[in-house]
């Protein structure tokens, strides 16, 4: 007994030098403060200090005491700023010791690390977000994993601050058709007015964010620019519209008008549904003679070997070829489609109609058509009679 307690004397004036938090049990039954000095820490999970008889001193360890209301409303919290899962908000604030604000700091770090391997991973899914003014028109493809994440409100959040800041880019409203690609974005700095942005950044840093916040690979994908080169409008339209300025297909295009005195009202009246024409019949040309004539060779031979297939004199396959060529024209070619709110005419007689109604001639300056996950296209050319390529 003796013995039992001059051991005890000595541990217990060791260990009242240092701070504690909780009491853990130790040899016979008594108690024994914890330690938080990390060398005695690590003395006692090792079991190299001893208590009698060699039984090692078990100690309970706790860094800080926080209740479990309070650790649930921290996580809300913290979730509500960062929109970071669940799993990965409780593992910072336990790691920073429920300190709110290291934690999301940690959150941050970790999520440049998780972006990087989120990069490697495809996205095909997404959204567009189409901005516009009186003179120019910006459609972006900003592209996620799945459409689930599309469906997020951070992830639309910045669809649209993307499309807004390449509305603004230099160049957008000096040249009819502009690309404006992710090389040109990225080191902009942007401004973001939500909570869970740190207002001003760059672009990378904020889809670099947004990537860890939803666990997915997120990248801008492309972008263009459409500006009217005369008196007129642009006018655009987007298909399976979430809310306004996102979808998923969109079309935009100018009507421009000879008399610069024109009332804009009837050419925005028209071009609305011209735009929707454009999403719904996916013209690749202006006119006819914009097909260019490898596609047109091309499209003649396949139609001459399918006539010639019929056993028909050669006269009679000459007439097959030109009839087929003329269904090939109004597939293809934005002026010779028949329109999709009146098939009893085509898109040539829709301008003509509108050129009489307001007293000049009306044209279509320039078009496009964006699809999330389509086909990336090369520049046209930049006359003012060409239209943008279906992409």
């Amino acid at each position: 007994m003796a013995f039992s307690r001059s051991v005890k004397r000595p541990i217990e004036c060791l260990l009242k030098q240092h701070s504690y938090s909780s009491w853990a049990y130790g040899y016979h039954g008594h108690q024994l403060p914890e330690v938080r000095d990390k060398s005695y820490r690590s003395l006692f999970c090792h079991g190299d200090f001893q208590g009698s008889y060699g039984v090692p001193i078990l100690v309970r360890r706790f860094s800080v005491e926080v209740s479990a209301s309070e650790q649930m409303n921290l996580i809300k919290q913290l979730r509500e700023r960062t929109s970071a899962p669940i799993k990965a908000v409780k593992s910072a604030l336990v790691d920073c010791k429920w300190d709110i604000e290291a934690a999301q700091k940690d959150l941050r770090k970790r999520g440049i690390v998780l972006a990087s391997k989120n990069a490697l991973r495809t996205a095909t899914e997404g959204l567009l977000a189409l901005v516009q003014d009186e003179k120019k028109a910006v459609v972006i493809e900003l592209n996620c994993e799945t459409d689930f994440v599309a469906r997020n409100e951070i992830f639309r959040y910045l669809a649209l601050s993307l499309a807004k800041k390449a509305l603004s880019v230099e160049g957008a409203t000096s040249s009819v058709f502009l690309p404006i690609g992710p090389e040109i974005l990225e080191d902009m700095k942007i401004s973001l007015d939500h909570p869970k942005f740190n207002g001003v950044t760059t672009v990378k840093s904020a889809i670099t964010e947004v990537s860890a916040m939803v666990g997915e690979n997120v990248k801008l994908r492309r972008g263009w620019a459409l500006s009217r080169s005369s008196h007129g409008v642009v006018s655009s339209y987007l298909h399976t519209s979430p809310q306004p300025g996102l979808g998923r297909i969109a079309g935009v295009l100018t009507l421009e008008a000879e008399d610069p005195n024109v009332a804009l009202d009837a050419l925005q009246r028209v071009g609305s549904p011209l735009a929707m024409h454009i999403v719904a019949s996916k013209p690749l040309f202006l006119s006819k003679d914009l097909v260019p004539s490898e596609a047109l060779e091309n499209e003649r031979d396949i139609l001459k070997t399918q006539a010639a297939n019929s056993g028909k004199p050669q006269a009679a396959i000459e007439k097959m070829v030109e009839g087929r060529l003329k269904k090939y024209f109004e597939d293809v070619v934005f002026l010779e489609q028949k329109f999709v709110m009146n098939d009893n005419i085509n898109i040539k007689s829709v301008l003509n109609d509108l050129s009489k109604e307001v007293g000049s001639s009306v044209k279509i300056g320039n078009f496009f058509r964006m699809e999330v996950g389509g086909a990336q296209r090369s520049e046209p050319s930049t006359s003012p009679e060409t239209a943008a390529q279906a992409a």
